[in-house]
């Protein structure tokens, strides 16, 4: 002892000492999170500037998505309404509205197959229908095959196929622009009546689905005779063939018996396969996909400057509060979390009015262009990654504004 009476103290062991509490990884990402959101609610302006930014940026992304998956889609509507098996087409066929000829020899060729129990031959050319309430004309899709077969299957085709087969009789598609007048009312108020197809008058005898595409603003479907009453085809040159096969059968298997049996000058394809080749013409052969794309990534340019020039304009207006941190001991990585943490804020508070928006945009666009818009669920997500990244990317941009926040220049 050093004094009498006073004992000397006793040192404390590691474990006597109180633990002290370290905020754990979500803590810290919990707390730079809220000191963003206090930091951008701030300045309100800024805050709703950048909101709209963001907001802008999903708006255009969505809606040029939209536009090219529902282009598209539009596309390929009729190819898609052709229910059947298989499908004989030219090789050099880019697209269904200027088909190749392919003989129509083939179809009966396909039949020394044993699982193919139906080859119907498909005409398909373009005429001028003339509206029944105003007498104007315009381009209509003419499809023409034996009815009878039952090898394509139209929605709503099935119940008209006795009325089909008597002369100057067709079916009129149900999802065709209005520029060819009320067909669907005037039948369902009426029932059958006359209409001009060239220069020829057919009774419209029932309405199928299909739906208008690039090529053509609507679809009538009539039988074989009564298409050649229009057009003078050879009818020994045919432009797709439909295959139906026997209950049972392998397609797979059948497909590549019948592509080593016929010649050269056919392709065997399934439905799936004569859809993906249509819209691989319209997303690669024309410059429609370059364009949609480019104006998404202009939207995305346009959405990271705005929020860049916001987070950089937030950041340099706090570089005191900044310097002060980090002469408390605040790591640069600390305060980069939250520059990024406001960035994300960002994301998720913009894209929420976007998505809004453009849902109500989708829909006025459907009813006044007949474009199949919709909103899958994978298209929400994507547009989501994409405003994600910008507004991340952008984060990562500004932080470079925290090195100019000195604690020595406090003094």
């Amino acid at each position: 002892m050093d004094h009498i009476g006073r004992p000397d103290p006793v040192p404390l062991s590691d474990a006597d000492h109180p633990a002290r509490p370290r905020a754990g990884a979500m803590d810290a990402l919990g707390l730079a999170l809220r000191l963003a959101w206090r930091q951008l609610r701030s300045d309100r302006a800024r805050l709703m500037t950048a909101v709209a930014g963001v907001m802008f940026a999903c708006v255009l992304v969505f809606m040029q998505l939209g536009f090219k998956g529902a282009l598209f889609d539009s596309a390929t509507n009729l190819l898609n309404s052709m229910r059947a098996d298989l499908f004989l087409m030219h090789p050099m066929t880019e697209a269904s509205f200027r088909p190749e000829h392919i003989p129509r020899a083939r179809a009966w060729q396909a039949l020394a197959d044993a699982d193919v129990a139906q080859a119907v031959p498909i005409y398909m050319a373009q005429a001028s229908m003339r509206n029944p309430e105003s007498g104007r004309r315009r381009t209509v899709q003419v499809i023409g095959l034996d009815v009878t077969a039952n090898a394509v299957r139209f929605e709503g085709l099935a119940p008209l196929t006795a009325a089909l087969t008597r002369p100057d009789t067709f079916a009129f598609d149900n999802r065709s622009r209005p520029e060819f007048g009320p067909v669907g009312e005037m039948f369902a108020a009426h029932g059958p009546f006359r209409v001009q197809i060239g220069t020829r008058m057919f009774e419209l005898v029932g309405m199928i689905d299909i739906g208008p595409s690039f090529g053509a603003d609507g679809n009538a479907v009539m039988s074989e005779v009564n298409f050649r009453r229009i057009f003078s085809r050879d009818p020994a040159q045919t432009d797709l063939v439909a295959l139906r096969l026997r209950p049972g059968a392998d397609l797979g298997a059948v497909q590549a018996r019948l592509q080593a049996l016929l010649p050269d000058d056919v392709l065997v394809l399934t439905h799936p396969e004569l859809v993906a080749a249509e819209r691989a013409y319209w997303e690669n052969g024309t410059p429609i996909g370059f364009i949609f794309l480019f104006g998404s990534v202009m939207g995305l340019v346009v959405g990271m400057v705005i929020v860049y020039q916001i987070l950089f304009a937030d950041i340099a207006g706090h570089l005191s509060e900044y310097a002060t941190l980090k002469a408390m001991g605040y790591s640069n990585l600390y305060l980069s979390g939250v520059v990024l943490g406001a960035a994300i804020i960002l994301a998720v508070i913009g894209f929420i009015p976007g998505f809004v928006t453009s849902l109500f945009l989708y829909d006025v666009v459907a009813k006044g262009t007949f474009l199949p818009l919709g909103m899958p669920v994978e298209r929400a997500v994507g547009v989501f990654a994409l405003i994600f990244g910008m507004c991340f990317t952008a984060g990562l941009l500004a932080m470079r504004k925290l090195r100019d926040a000195n604690p020595a220049d406090m003094f």
